[in-house]
C-alpha cells in the first residue's frame, strides 16, 4: 500500500485511488454536469428566439465554459476536493502533502481536464493514470494534487490515546468553537500515529499542532504540559462535550481510561514532579497548591 508522507516524516495513511474508482467517480460527475448543461442549453434555445446566430453561439460557448469547466472547479474548491462522484466513491482530491486543495489546484485540474477528459473522451486521463505510480493524471501532476481513498477498509484502526488523568477536565472552559475540522483531523491523525514517529519529529509536530490549536482557542497552552498531552486533553474535552450534547449532562469523560504499555517515559505523560523534602509541613498539611497526581499510565504486568 502506498502511503502519503509529509515533509516531517508523518505517515498520513491515505491510499491513492486507482483508475476504476476514479473512472466511476468521473462518470458520475460527467452525468451530473451533462444533465445541468442540457438544461441550460434548452433554456438558452427557448429564450434566444429573438437573438442572432452570433449571440446564440456566444451563449453556447459561455454555458459550456460555465457548466462543464467552471462547475467542477467551483465544486472542488468549495468542497475541498469532494465532488458528487468522489463522495459516492469515497474519494477526495488532496495536495501532495495531504492537505486540502485550494482554488488554484482546482483551476489547474479543471483546465487540464478539458483536454484530458472532455476533448479526448477520457483516453488521455486513463493512459496517464495507468502509467503513474500513484494513479495521477496530467492535471494532478501540474496542480500538485493526488486523488486518495477516504474509506479504507482496515482490520484495526488505532484509537486516540487518553490524556493523563490529572489533565482530564482541566480545559473545560476552553472555547473550541473556532477550531476547524481540518485541524481536529490533523490532531487525531498525529495522536494515533505518534508512537510510529521519531521522538524529535513527534515533538516538533506536536508543538506545531499545539500552537495552531492555541491560536484558534485564543488561550495559550500551559508551559508545564507537554504538547502531546495537551492535544490529547483537548481532544478528550471535545469528546466529552459531544457526549453531553448527545446523551445529556450525565455523560462525558469523567476520567481517562488506563492504557497499558505507556509509562512515565511516554511522550503523553510528563515525569512525576519531585517530592518535597521530608518534614515539609506545606506538603504534609495539604495547604499548598494542589500537585497533580503522577500516576500516568499503568505499565503492563
Amino acid at each position: 500500500m502506498d502511503e502519503l508522507v509529509t515533509g516531517d516524516a508523518v505517515v498520513l495513511g491515505l491510499r491513492p485511488a486507482r483508475l476504476p474508482s476514479r473512472a466511476l467517480a468521473t462518470a458520475i460527475d460527467l452525468a451530473v454536469a451533462g444533465a445541468a448543461y442540457l438544461l441550460v442549453t434548452v433554456g438558452i434555445v427557448l429564450s434566444a428566439g429573438s437573438l442572432d446566430e452570433a449571440a446564440v453561439a456566444a451563449l453556447a460557448v459561455g454555458s459550456f465554459l460555465l457548466v462543464l469547466v467552471g462547475g467542477p472547479i467551483a465544486v472542488e474548491t468549495l468542497s475541498h476536493g469532494r465532488s458528487l462522484g468522489k463522495m459516492a466513491c469515497g474519494l477526495r482530491v488532496v495536495r501532495d502533502d495531504g492537505g486540502p486543495i485550494r482554488f488554484r489546484h482546482a483551476l489547474v485540474r479543471g483546465a487540464m481536464g478539458v483536454v484530458e477528459i472532455l476533448f479526448s473522451v477520457g483516453v488521455v486521463a486513463s493512459v496517464a493514470s495507468l502509467v503513474s505510480a500513484r494513479g495521477r493524471r496530467i492535471g494532478d501532476v501540474f496542480a500538485g494534487t493526488l486523488v486518495v481513498r477516504e474509506r479504507v477498509p482496515t482490520p484495526y484502526r488505532s484509537a486516540v490515546p487518553p490524556p493523563p488523568p490529572w489533565l482530564v477536565g482541566r480545559f473545560a472552559e476552553l472555547d473550541l468553537s473556532a477550531v476547524p475540522d481540518d485541524l481536529w483531523l490533523a490532531i487525531r491523525q498525529y495522536l494515533t500515529r505518534m508512537g510510529q514517529l521519531d521522538a524529535g519529529v513527534s515533538r516538533s509536530v506536536a508543538e506545531r499542532l499545539a500552537d495552531d490549536l492555541a491560536a484558534r482557542t485564543g488561550t495559550p497552552a500551559p508551559r508545564e504540559v507537554p504538547a502531546g498531552a495537551y492535544l490529547a486533553a483537548v481532544v478528550n474535552e471535545r469528546q466529552a462535550r459531544d457526549a453531553r450534547r448527545a446523551f445529556g449532562p450525565g455523560f462525558g469523560a469523567a476520567s481517562a481510561p488506563v492504557v497499558p504499555g505507556a509509562g512515565a517515559g511516554s511522550p503523553m505523560v510528563p515525569s512525576p514532579p519531585p517530592a518535597g523534602p521530608p518534614g515539609d509541613s506545606s506538603t504534609a498539611s495539604g495547604t499548598s497548591s494542589p500537585v497533580p497526581p503522577a500516576t500516568g499510565f499503568v505499565p503492563p504486568a
